[in-house]
This record gives C-alpha cells, sequence and structure tokens, in this order.
C-alpha cells in the first residue's frame, strides 16, 4: 500500500502545530509518559522473569551438581593441600564490586608466578588479560577443570545471591573498567553472567578488544530469547572445551 508524502507532510505539520496548543501539549505529554509507562513494564517484567529463571536454575544447580562439587574439592585437596576456592574481586552491575568464586585450578603461589611470565602472554604485553595455552602455574587438577568449566561452577551462588546471572557479560576486574572506552562502559550496564556471546565463540581464544565488543553487542539485543539460545550454545561449548586453557 503507497502512502501519499504531500498527505503525510500535512498530518505531521498539523500535529506539531496542535502540540503547541494547551490541549495538545497535554496530549502530546500524556502519549510520551504512556509510553516511557509501558516500556519501563515490559522492562521490569523481563527482568523480572530472567531473576526469577536465575534463582530457579541456580538453586537447581547448586543441588544437582554437589557430587561435582565434592568430588572437585576432594581432588583439589588431595594434589597440594592448597585452598579449594579462589575468590577475585569483579566489577558487576553499574560498577558494583562484588568477588566471584571459582575452584582453585593454579598453584598457591600463582600471582607472583605470573610476573615472571608476562612476556609469554599470548594475548600481547599491552592488555590486561592475560592468557597461556601452557601456562605452568595450572595443575594437573585445574587442567581439566578449566578445560570443562568446572572451576567456574561455584558462580552459581553469585547468581543464586543475585550478583551475576546465568546469561549475561562475563564480570571484569577492576583494573579493565580503567581501560574502558565510553562505548564499552555499556558493558556494565547487565548483570554479569556466567556465559555469554564470546563464551560461546572461542572463550581465551578471544582477545580482550573483541571480548568487550560481544559484550555489549549482547546488552545491545538482549531478550530472554536470546538467553535460551547462549544456553544451548553453550553446552556443546564446553563439552568440546574450545578455547580454555
Amino acid at each position: 500500500m503507497q502512502t501519499n508524502p504531500q498527505l503525510e507532510d500535512e498530518k505531521i505539520v498539523d500535529y506539531w502545530s496542535k502540540a503547541g496548543t494547551p490541549v495538545g501539549k497535554a496530549r502530546l505529554n500524556f502519549r510520551v509518559k504512556s509510553k516511557r509507562f509501558a516500556w519501563a513494564m515490559v522492562l521490569g517484567f523481563s527482568l523480572g522473569l530472567k531473576r526469577v529463571i536465575d534463582i530457579v536454575a541456580s538453586a537447581c544447580a547448586l543441588i544437582a551438581l554437589s557430587p561435582v562439587y565434592a568430588l572437585t574439592a576432594f581432588l583439589i585437596k588431595l594434589e597440594d593441600r592448597g585452598p579449594i576456592f579462589f575468590k577475585q574481586e569483579r566489577v558487576g552491575y553499574r560498577g558494583t564490586r562484588f568477588y566471584m568464586w571459582k575452584f582453585r585450578s593454579m598453584c598457591v603461589n600463582a600471582d607472583q608466578i605470573k610476573d615472571q611470565l608476562l612476556a609469554q602472554n599470548e594475548h600481547g604485553s599491552d592488555t590486561v588479560t592475560f592468557k597461556m595455552k601452557h601456562d605452568p602455574r595450572i595443575t594437573r587438577v585445574g587442567r581439566f577443570i578449566r578445560k570443562y568449566s568446572v572451576d567456574e561452577l561455584p558462580q552459581f551462588w553469585n547468581v543464586f545471591v543475585g550478583e551475576m546471572s546465568i546469561v549475561g557479560p562475563r564480570p571484569c576486574v577492576p583494573r579493565e573498567v580503567v581501560m574502558y572506552t565510553v562505548e564499552d562502559r555499556a558493558r556494565l550496564l547487565a548483570k554479569p553472567g556466567l556465559t555469554c556471546f564470546w563464551q560461546v565463540a572461542g572463550r581465551a581464544d578471544i582477545d580482550f578488544a573483541g571480548q568487550v565488543r560481544l559484550d555489549v553487542e549482547y546488552i545491545r539485543s538482549e531478550s530472554v530469547w536470546l538467553d535460551i539460545k547462549l544456553l544451548f550454545k553453550t553446552v556443546p561449548a564446553v563439552l568440546l572445551g574450545k578455547g580454555a586453557y
């Protein structure tokens, strides 16, 4: 169906001329506020639904995977008697700081050894992310649990208490935020998650700039259906261990 451009222009002129009258202003104000209210309701429902899914899914995971937690804890202790868990400060939704939990996959003095390995960073010396395919700090148990993302399972607790979500941009470390551009800071406008675009697209094989770009892309197109799609893609990515080291 074709429209008459002249008629459309006349409608626009008529609309804005009426908006200059008291009645027109009131009608325009009502339309704007009603649209804002409708959008807020849709957004609130979507976020509320996502939170309910997070609580139910994380609670079920914590219970169902308890044998895996117990076995992993036993193997970590058996290998070197060090701590079972590793916690690291991360930056979450709107800059909120929290501690993200993992099963420890490295030797106890990993941070001290890291300084000696900076020149071998496969992401380059000018980036905040550090990745080595054959990192000597990773224990034998650690290499296995990292390959299949078992080390990330304690983060279901972060999801349960509301610090993270099942799907969302991966939580960044504080030193990363300093390097963000204005556009990159959009990464902080969503609750961080266990899985996201770059987790299913290559994980550690993707450099820092690529990770940020994919996280921002997720936030711009975030929806419940997209989350479901990413969850289905996460399963084969974890089982194949692609980009995990």
